[in-house]
């Protein structure tokens, strides 16, 4: 009996790609033998055709018109690692609208236009994959989308960009600057020459929204996502948490309230004895918990050549299992039991935070901050002064009860008017995970 074959057209030729082709030479025989059909690339579509990728391809199979690789009758799955949203988007579509599978690592795309590829992926039967999106080689899609299916979704907490673990790994072990470690990373090759996407959080945020729409069947919008990244933060505020008995990580929080879905993006101090706060260097973890589950955790390689090729080869594997049983197409999103879900109005969350003052270095001062604090309904915890100081004024940390977001941006931005404060106040959010 002749093998059952699955035409694979590639689009990007980049690190991902050439990891994909890579896994597919090293590993081919063995998804051939667990799948009963042999994944076959057909064509690879890239502008740069010359580069040395580290793996060898035959000639033919290079072009630069990944249009014609999209409608190329030998092609049964598009596989769309270009990134970006621009020609990604177009061929994505196009590829769903012939009826082709796409897999994609296309966070960005799916956290800005989810709603158009979802509806396009559902209008035309055709499935699109997305394991590669977050979290690299970590399964945490198909976890969401098959081992957690009977679960409503409680919360979602992430380390999803290795490029900021890293950076607060070192700044905390090597009580460095983040200027300095950024460029460490740059040069290790761990930080893009151009790291805003990383380090200001918009590289989370878009897998933050990813992970939310899949959670509750209905897609999130990205401009309802709060986000601040880790750009400047100061090495004394890690040294404080530290102390406090804390670690500071750059995380992505879904959770799902009575008034609808809040997604942020911020750094937070988190337990030193809790999951998350172990997660060191590049690697991801995501913390997802189920009402009947409770808390289950999915660690590793959140980026990387061969990571990224994993998660791309295990969603044509399902693709492949699918054409081989005949089964109908799944659509990307499961079921819209949760459509017409809203996002939670910013601000409405509970939030408990830290917060570091510069204050006039005379009696009474704190006794004014803890007044407005106050008048915002907004409770103290706990309170640790340093004995350093910078001019006339000291370093003063707050730690409060929770109260609403709003609360606190009105009470800081009336204490931050105050003749008493030296410099603006520094915010970090706690989540102790009771």
């Amino acid at each position: 009996m002749k093998t059952k074959e699955l035409g694979i057209g590639l689009l990007g030729f980049g690190t991902a790609g050439a990891g994909v082709v890579e896994g597919l030479q090293r590993n081919g025989a063995l998804l051939a033998e667990r799948l009963g059909v042999k994944l076959v690339l057909r064509k690879i579509a890239d502008l740069d055709l010359d580069t040395d990728r580290g793996v060898t391809v035959e000639r033919a199979l290079l072009t630069r018109d990944a249009e014609a690789v999209v409608r190329d009758p030998n092609v049964d799955v598009v596989v769309e690692l270009i990134g970006g949203t621009g020609m990604a988007k177009k061929f994505v579509l196009e590829a769903l609208k012939l009826g082709k599978p796409v897999v994609t690592a296309n966070k960005k795309l799916l956290a800005e236009y989810g709603t158009e590829i979802f509806s396009a992926s559902a209008a035309a039967g055709a499935p699109i994959h997305f394991e590669a999106s977050v979290g690299g080689g970590i399964p945490v899609i198909k976890a969401l989308r098959e081992g957690l299916v009977a679960n409503h979704i409680k919360s979602i907490y992430g380390i999803l960009n290795g490029t900021c673990n890293y950076i607060l790994t070192r700044m905390e072990r090597e009580k460095l600057p983040f200027d300095a470690v950024l460029k460490a990373a740059q040069a290790a090759g761990y930080a893009e020459a151009e790291p805003s996407l990383d380090i200001d959080g918009h590289d989370t945020a878009h897998k933050a929204i990813v992970l939310a729409s899949l959670a509750y069947g209905s897609t999130v919008p990205l401009a309802a996502a709060h986000i601040e990244g880790i750009r400047g933060l100061a090495a004394e505020d890690i040294t404080d948490a530290l102390e406090m008995g804390y670690r500071i990580k750059l995380l992505g929080i879904v959770k799902r309230g009575a008034s609808g879905v809040s997604v942020r993006v911020h750094p937070t101090l988190v337990p030193l004895q809790h999951m998350l706060a172990a997660v060191d260097g590049v690697f991801n973890a995501i913390l997802i918990e189920g009402d009947l589950v409770g808390q289950t955790l999915y660690f590793g390689r959140g980026a990387g050549r061969q990571a990224t090729a994993s998660a791309v080869l295990s969603d044509l594997a399902d693709v492949a299992r699918d054409r081989a049983a005949g089964a109908s197409h799944p659509l990307a999103l499961p079921g819209q039991a949760s459509a017409g879900l809203h996002a939670q109005a910013t601000g409405a969350e509970l939030v408990r935070c830290y917060l570091r003052l510069a204050l006039l270095d005379k009696p009474g001062m704190l006794a004014r901050v803890a007044q407005l604090l106050g008048a915002h309904q907004i409770s103290i915890a706990s309170v640790m002064q340093k004995e350093s100081s910078i001019g006339n004024h000291v370093p003063v940390v707050i730690v409060t009860h929770e109260a609403p977001e709003q609360a606190f941006q009105q009470a800081l931005a009336a204490i931050d008017q105050l003749d008493i404060v030296g410099a603006p106040t520094v915010r970090l959010r706690i989540e102790d995970f009771a």
